[in-house]
Parts: structure tokens; sequence; C-alpha cells
């Protein structure tokens, strides 16, 4: 439901889910070392998702996604709009 004094922000640039990765990592005041550490996951391949080169998986995305404490839905899909893009 929407409320009707909500005014929708406007979107200023597109994400990529590795720049999503890097954001919401650089939020938390985390280090590529530290993600690591938290995740498991090699620093070299944190590095290669934040930069394009590996994809993220969805098993490496609900690694990060608990690590970082978000759903992995907000790493995967982060230019998402619900109400104007079809699901199917």
């Amino acid at each position: 439901m929407v409320r009707k004094d909500f005014i929708k922000a406007k979107k200023q640039i597109e994400v990529s889910i590795g720049e999503s990765v890097r954001i919401i990592r650089e939020l938390q005041e985390l280090s590529q070392n530290q993600l690591a550490e938290l995740s498991g996951i090699p620093q070299s391949t944190i590095s290669g998702i934040e930069n394009g080169r590996i994809n993220l998986g969805i098993e490496r995305a609900k690694t990060l996604a608990r690590a970082l404490k978000c759903h992995p839905s907000v790493l995967v899909f982060p230019g998402w709009d619900i109400l104007s893009e079809s699901v199917a």
C-alpha cells in the first residue's frame, strides 16, 4: 500500500550488483578484508564481485547478505522497482 502523502524518490543512477555489494559494505564501514573474515569468502573474490569480474551467484549472495545483515535480493536486484516491473 502506497501512502498518499509519500513522494517517491527519483532514480538518479543505475547500480550494478557489484556496486550494491560495495555500497552496503562501505555503509557498514567494513573493508573488503573485514567482509572476507565475516563471510568466509576470499577478499580477492569480493574484489572481483565488486568490480564486475566475478558473478555474485545465489549462494555467495546469501553468504554475503548474512555477513552484511541484509536480504540477498538487495544485492542481487539493486535496481528493482516492484511497482513498475513485471515479475514474469
